[in-house]
């Protein structure tokens, strides 16, 4: 993988980063758009070897540069070609690729045509990383008319429509097979709606220079497998179980128990020593019957706590804590603890409620939970994710994992972090409970709350994409079990 595809940038930046690269390296908008055009045909050449003909749709930016150039390269190579042109190319690069471009024998429509495009395969290079608002009249009939073929389509650094930044689609947004970004990989592509949309991802930066990015701080970066790896403690010979980390667990409220114990069967998995659940008395005589390791307590007042928060690492609270009376004791007890915490579920409602801040905890709410949070709709949450995650880290201290497609993980620093890994079969019950006691059972082994978070979302996805292998309908939380264990001994994850 390119070093720089693990940095994430928005559209501003990677205006600024070709801005450097044509001080320092000569590389103006031109040479940009012939990089970009060159690569784009090569790889369109490569995913659909016998097409022969295209319709390119070119906007008026320096997107649609991109496209003229990919039209004029395949005209060359002897393909038929029509370009559909959205407007007058305002910058004198997009001109210049507009003229180069449009010559005989590329047929050229100034709007869409009544026939409908002619091309084998289609061409997105409407809007690029411009993106402001919901796309209008002949921008919009562009992206309904490419979604509407049943041909592949190719989109030139993001699929038309899609927020570069945010991964959010105010309006129509092209349904791409391929998409080619250019420059920097972009948050947009991989949250949001963006995995959606943008079919198969290729990063190409087009050969501008490492020193172009120096002064640009990425927005986020990815998760890496091998830096997950590396964060995971040594094994001395001499381990025993308290070494390795003992977990309190908290919930499991009546007729709730299934997702404390999923958690403690997460903590388990990544290597705590010890996991002790605390969990209402109606069911806690057979809570540890499938899991004869863990231990359990009844807890029917918050005042049995006290006791078993002596000598645990960490408290992990919210699994099937419930809304009532007993969940709220339960969770006013944890905010007294000082050790590092882990709030999922219900904890977070509760939060939401009673607003407190925290410096040594990692929350890891959904999207109906961060819009509890933040007082908001879920939207709204899902019209920013990477906005939403910051300011939930920001209002309530700690980590925040905002979970889902292209989990964000904003950590004490100001960071902001980004998993490309998981699948649509994760969408089951429990998947959430285990998580939590993933990152709790690594915090339990001695990492931080913001090296536990990103490795535990990191680790719980990447087993979530080998248990599902072929078939993710149907994957549940416990298929997790065993792929987790095999990660978290592995020293590399090179050949993942």
């Amino acid at each position: 993988m390119n070093k720089l595809s693990g940095f994430l940038y928005t559209g501003a930046q990677i205006g600024k980063i070709a801005r450097r690269a044509a001080d320092i390296a000569g590389l103006d908008s031109w040479a940009l758009m012939q990089r970009a055009g060159q690569c784009a045909f090569q790889l369109l050449q490569a995913k659909w070897p016998d097409a022969r003909s295209m319709t390119v749709w070119c906007g008026a930016g320096n997107n649609g540069g991109d496209g003229y150039v990919v039209a004029g390269i395949a005209a060359q190579a002897g393909w038929a070609v029509e370009v559909i042109a959205l407007g007058e190319p305002p910058t004198e690069s997009a001109r210049q690729a507009f003229k180069a471009a449009t010559q005989p024998p590329i047929r050229v429509s100034p709007a869409l045509t009544a026939s409908g495009p002619r091309g084998s395969v289609l061409v997105d290079a409407v809007l690029g990383t411009v993106l402001t608002r919901s796309p209008e009249e002949d921008f919009r009939r562009a992206i309904e008319c490419m979604n509407e073929q049943a041909r592949p389509v190719i989109s030139l650094d993001l699929p038309s429509g899609l927020n570069s930044d945010s991964g959010d689609t105010p309006g129509a947004a092209v349904s791409a097979d391929l998409t080619v970004t250019f420059v920097g990989m972009k948050p947009g592509l991989q949250t949001g709606r963006g995995p959606d949309l943008c079919g198969s991802v290729v990063f190409d930066r087009l050969g501008l220079p490492p020193e172009a990015y120096d002064e640009i701080q990425s927005v986020a970066r990815l998760i890496d497998g091998n830096d997950v790896a590396r964060s995971q403690p040594p094994r001395s010979a001499g381990l025993h179980k308290g070494g390795a980390g003992h977990l309190l667990v908290l919930g499991g409220a009546e007729g709730m128990s299934g997702a404390a114990r999923i958690c403690a069967a997460g903590a388990f998995g990544v290597g705590a020593g010890m996991v002790t659940l605390a969990t209402h008395p109606s069911h806690a005589m057979i809570a540890n019957i499938e899991m004869p390791e863990l231990m359990v307590q009844a807890v029917e007042a918050r005042s049995a706590l006290a006791s078993l928060f002596c000598g645990k690492r960490v408290l992990v609270v919210g699994p099937g804590l419930g809304r009532g009376t007993w969940g709220g004791d339960l969770f006013a007890a944890c905010l007294e603890q000082t050790m590092p915490r882990v709030m999922d579920a219900d904890a977070l409602n509760r939060l939401a409620e009673e607003p407190v801040t925290g410096s040594d905890w990692v929350l890891t709410p959904h999207p109906g939970e961060a819009a509890r949070l933040l007082d908001c709709s879920i939207p709204e949450v899902e019209a920013d994710r990477p906005a939403a995650v910051i300011e939930i880290q920001k209002r309530y201290g700690g980590v925040c994992v905002l979970k889902g497609v292209g989990t964000l993980v904003a950590v004490t620093d100001g960071r902001l972090w980004l998993c490309d890994r998981g699948n649509p079969g994760m969408a089951s019950a429990g998947m959430g409970d285990l998580l939590a006691g993933v990152i709790g059972g690594l915090l339990a082994q001695g990492l931080s709350v913001g090296e536990a978070a990103c490795a535990g979302v990191w680790l719980h996805a990447r087993a979530g994409d080998i248990a599902a292998g072929e078939y993710p309908r149907g994957l549940v939380a416990r298929n997790l079990l065993e792929p987790l264990r095999r990660l978290v001994n592995r020293s590399s994850v090179v050949d993942d």
